[in-house]
């Protein structure tokens, strides 16, 4: 292993104590991640780039870059607006992103960072690598107020349990009967301090069990089959057969009506409410184009951008295209509650938390 290498492992902690090596199959956009996040990144640039035009770096998770993903869309999309190539340059989630990114500080090679959310905002402003947006954001479909000078949304969803209800014919009502229920499903996880879902996880369990967030966690634990590092191997998991539940997002099913014309999978709704993801995106302070990238997270607002987010990153969009959600999205059932803890606190906590998380899941 490498100098950078190690660095970025060391950066991620020792979360091979939970997780487990597989190689994903491609299922959909989540599913087809990087193999190995310390041995590199994947580079995709359009033929632009070849003819010496001027070259975009976009940093973003590889479900949204890749092949399944919405990214091939979007890169040619913008790629004849703004006659240019778009370079995608991968990780496997968000946490591992903001990871890459603080290792790589003032040398970073990206113009825009794709795909950090609200929880992690805090933490990645504070790097002081990223630039004012300077646009306006108007007419967002979000379910908050957005006014943030840096960070631009892009889409948006709910946390959720998903399960096979021809496997789970009596899930679990509530948060509160999932962790408290005697037996009950066994379920796959994502490790906090890699992926965007477990870390919205550990905040969903603060925003419900507050200080006896701990004893909550012990009491899960026994249900948890194994922590994974990303998305992805959760999920595959789940589809092989392995859990009961994945920790998802309550639009998953949504990929399983459209593509395979399958409504078995379900997302359970808990009156505690779910907790709320927004995925954002900015312009750093270093890009070597700051135009051009500010051009980018204009178009990410637009028509062209935002309509193949819901069947191709599967979340709900900042923006409602003009045609309306399709039709996947119709019979999705949404929570009443959000569940939200401002991203200063985030920051200021999360540590913690991943430590109280971590005790929990070790005994």
């Amino acid at each position: 292993m490498s100098r950078s290498e190690a660095l970025f492992a060391a950066a991620l902690g020792d979360f091979r104590i939970f997780t487990r090596s597989r190689k994903d199959e491609p299922m959909f956009p989540k599913l087809s991640c990087s193999a190995a996040l310390a041995a590199g990144v994947a580079l995709a640039a359009g033929p632009a780039a070849a003819q010496g035009a001027k070259t975009l770096t976009v940093y973003t998770y590889s479900s949204f870059a890749g092949e399944y993903g919405p990214g091939t869309k979007i890169k040619e999309r913008f790629e004849a607006e703004c006659v240019c190539a778009v370079e995608w340059v991968e990780t496997d989630d968000a946490g591992t992103l903001l990871a890459r990114l603080k290792l790589e500080g003032e040398t970073t090679r990206a113009d825009v960072v794709l795909g950090l959310d609200n929880n992690l905002m805090a933490e990645a402003a504070e790097t002081g690598l990223f630039a004012p947006h300077g646009l306006k954001a108007e007419n967002l479909d979000l379910p908050v107020a957005w006014d943030d000078h840096t960070f631009l949304p892009f889409d948006w969803g709910y946390f959720a349990f998903v399960y096979d209800e021809t496997r789970l014919e009596n899930p679990p009502k509530s948060l509160e009967e999932l962790v408290e229920g005697e037996g009950g499903p066994k379920i796959v996880i994502q490790d906090p301090r890699t992926s965007t879902p477990g870390l919205g996880l550990l905040l969903w369990m603060r925003s419900v069990y507050g200080d006896e967030a701990g004893e909550a966690w012990q009491k899960l634990a026994p249900k948890v089959v194994t922590v994974t590092q990303g998305w992805s191997e959760a999920y595959g998991l789940f589809l092989e057969g392995e859990a009961d539940m994945v920790l998802s997002y309550t639009t998953s099913p949504a990929y399983h009506i459209a593509v395979e014309s399958e409504p078995k999978y379900k997302a359970a709704i808990f009156p505690e409410g779910h907790a709320l993801q927004i995925e954002v995106a900015a312009l750093t302070k270093t890009s070597d184009d700051p135009d051009l990238a500010r051009k980018f997270l204009e178009f990410m607002l637009s028509e062209p951008f935002q309509s193949a987010i819901p069947e191709g990153n599967w979340m709900y969009p900042a923006k409602s295209p003009a045609s309306g959600l399709p039709a996947s999205f119709q019979a999705l059932a949404t929570p009443e509650k959000s569940l939200l803890i401002p991203p200063e606190e985030v920051a200021r906590k999360r540590r913690a938390w991943v430590n109280e998380w971590l005790a929990a899941m070790s005994r």
